[in-house]
């Protein structure tokens, strides 16, 4: 250490060296001296000058991490002493984002809904398929077995040509299987059955035309009216846009019955007071293409097959329609009442004579004991079954489907 003090007695031994403490503060040991140090030759006022050290540089907080890490270990030169520790700042964990679960698809709509319509077909069907269960109590398969069979179904209405032709399959299968048990047996009959009713399987298309047009018809009582609402609440429920055509201009309150449904599904009504039915049917189909209707549905009176003046009047709807646009009607729909039996069948061979037919809804399943008499049709004049009905309430007209209504019938 340099002195910066002059005198003439020996000099005292050296202070020594300053300690350098962790914050760079300077400090002196204090010593003791052999005697009293002379008096400075020079003025007090420059005496004694402190010793100037160079100022600490600061240390620099080092940049925040995410995570801690271990510190750099000081130069060798540097006093372990004397080394600051510098603690990196705690830096907090980024919150872990966890993304929600995906949703869990809601199951089918139409699940739920088809059981409980397989519950009411079953149940309207009871009288006809208890029936023909019975036959199946014994324990043997024999010609008494089809003896019986052939009875129920003939009280079944499934007509003298369906009853032949599913006793013949039927023996068929039931050799193929080597089948041994009389239940076994009404299972390959639920078989022949759906076989045999799958050519009426058929869907109502909507959409390639525009509009598509529907021209309704049946007997009084049917339940044509009724078929009519309950299709365009499904049809409004498609987001399909429908227009009604009150053409049943006969039939008293047949329009107010018509106007009731067309409110609750929210759809615009044509109609005439007293008006010819041809000419509600034309307007009908004019306003149906003006306002960019999907549907328009024309209801006209119920006529009987064996009046055929009646029957000219529905062909002259059907002409009129065709006059307002050239390739309507696009579906004839023949409304039948399951009740009939064999009748039913008479309805839809006349019928589709007069006007070609291209769809049946078949209503008032429930309670029937006639219901085979969808067998006849398929065997005798098989017109796709677009709807089967077992009730007044909506929920109570739906799809047909040929394995749905041999199970419901036989099981």
């Amino acid at each position: 250490m340099f002195s910066f003090f002059k005198k003439s007695a020996p000099a005292p031994a050296p202070a020594e060296a300053p300690t350098l403490l962790p914050e760079g503060w300077v400090t002196k040991k204090a010593s003791t001296p052999a005697e009293p140090p002379a008096a400075p030759e020079v003025a007090p006022a420059v005496a004694a000058a402190p010793v100037v050290l160079p100022a600490p540089v600061p240390v620099a907080s080092p940049a925040p991490v995410p995570v801690a890490a271990p510190v750099n270990p000081p130069a060798a030169s540097q006093p372990a002493a004397s080394r600051p520790v510098v603690l990196p700042p705690v830096v907090a964990p980024a919150p872990k984002v966890v993304a929600p679960p995906p949703p869990v698809p809601a199951p089918e709509p139409a699940a739920a809904p088809r059981q409980s319509w397989m519950e009411r077909l079953r149940a309207g069907l009871r009288k006809t398929g208890g029936s023909i269960a019975g036959v199946f109590t014994g324990t043997k398969i024999d010609e008494q077995l089809y003896e019986e069979l052939e009875e129920a179904l003939l009280l079944a209405d499934a007509g003298v040509k369906a009853t032949q032709f599913l006793l013949d399959d039927l023996k068929r299968r039931v050799k193929e299987a080597r089948a041994t048990d009389p239940q076994a047996v009404r299972g390959l009959l639920v078989d022949a059955l759906a076989e045999l009713l799958k050519p009426l399987e058929k869907g109502l298309e909507v959409g390639r035309y525009t509009p598509t047009v529907m021209m309704v018809v049946g007997v009084n009582g049917a339940g044509k009216t009724t078929s009519i609402g309950k299709l365009t609440r499904h049809l409004a429920d498609s987001n399909q846009k429908v227009l009604l055509a009150a053409a049943d201009t006969f039939r008293a309150a047949a329009r107010e019955q018509l106007g009731v449904w067309a409110d609750r599904a929210q759809v615009e009504i044509i109609s005439q007071e007293g008006g010819d039915p041809a000419a509600v049917s034309f307007d009908a189909v004019n306003a149906g293409r003006a306002r960019g209707a999907d549907v328009v549905i024309a209801d006209t009176a119920g006529r009987l097959p064996t009046q055929l003046h009646l029957m000219e009047e529905l062909k002259k709807i059907k002409r009129v329609i065709t006059k307002a646009q050239a390739d309507a009607p696009h579906e004839v729909l023949l409304v039948v009442d399951g009740n009939t039996g064999q009748n039913a069948l008479n309805q839809v061979k006349a019928f589709d004579e007069a006007l070609g037919l291209t769809g049946l809804v078949v209503t008032k399943l429930d309670g029937t004991a006639k219901g085979g008499v969808l067998a006849a049709i398929a065997r005798e004049r098989p017109v796709p079954v677009y709807f089967i009905g077992v009730g007044e309430k909506l929920e109570d007209l739906e799809t047909f489907s040929a394995r749905e209504f041999a199970r419901a019938l036989l099981e």
